[in-house]
């Protein structure tokens, strides 16, 4: 059974950081890439940023110079290091793998910016 459950959300002032954290269980995540997702209320799901398997990372360019994607294969682990933080980036986020026909998401954590 895969699992992917997000950790680290919460309220933050405008300029704080927060890391949010995805630990995977059932899946390597070496074999993955690994996204990070959100989506703010009315608003459509949309890529932050992701890592492939051999590490390469892509961003949206509303997070690029703020937002650092990163993983730790023998955690099972993926990261998003938030800095920088703006109240247009509040909304829940969402880790996503994907392998070929594979795709698996997490329950989302919450990102709150506001003060």
């Amino acid at each position: 059974q895969v699992q992917l459950v997000e950790s680290g959300g919460g309220l933050v002032q405008p300029g704080g950081s927060l890391r949010l954290s995805c630990g995977a269980s059932g899946i390597t995540i070496s074999l993955y890439v690994m996204g990070w997702y959100r989506q703010a209320p009315g608003m459509q799901r949309e890529l932050v940023a992701y890592i492939t398997s051999g590490g390469g990372t892509n961003y949206v360019d509303s997070v690029k110079g703020r937002f650092t994607i990163s993983k730790d294969n023998a955690k099972n682990t993926v990261y998003l290091q938030m800095n920088n933080l703006k109240p247009e980036d509040t909304a829940v986020y969402y880790c996503h793998a994907n392998w070929g026909s594979r795709a698996y998401w997490g329950q989302g954590t919450q990102v709150t910016v506001s003060s």
